[in-house]
């Protein structure tokens, strides 16, 4: 499979976000800070990447929590999945917070998130008065069981 080429603006002190393996889906993103940061339970932070890119139309990158940090130390992204669309210019940041009971310190290099860069359409509605019918109808929120 071809890779897709991204341009990309690196002004952090570390190399560009890589696979850790071969069929990962999701790029590891890194902390780009002067200073670490203590995050205190509870509180939410925008942390810099010092990344730059330019998505191809009909691409948006996901920027996701990374599992280990979530189930070992309760850090995640709040808005998951973070969307960044093909339009956008400006610096990747992540938005994480502290769900543990614990400060948790972020140092610079340290890897905070994952990127997932995957095509998407766009739609157009179609207004209608009735939808067809299907086996699950409205059902939703639990109603197809355990």
């Amino acid at each position: 499979m071809e890779a897709l080429h991204i341009k990309v603006i690196n002004e952090s002190n570390h190399p560009l976000p890589e696979y850790a393996t071969e069929h990962s889906a999701g790029l590891d993103l890194k902390a780009n800070l002067k200073e670490a940061v203590v995050l205190k339970p509870l509180q939410r932070q925008l942390i810099s990447t010092g990344l730059f890119m330019q998505l191809p139309v009909g691409f948006e990158a996901q920027i996701r929590p990374r599992s280990g940090l979530a189930f070992k130390q309760g850090i995640t992204v709040l808005n998951t999945p973070g969307t960044i669309d093909a339009d956008y210019r400006g610096e990747i940041k992540v938005l994480l917070v502290n769900l543990s009971n614990d400060d948790f310190t972020i140092n610079d290099g340290e890897r905070i998130a994952q990127m997932v860069v995957a095509k998407h359409e766009q739609i157009e509605w179609y207004a209608v008065t009735e939808l067809d019918d299907s086996k699950r109808g409205a059902g939703g929120f639990g109603s197809t069981g355990k």
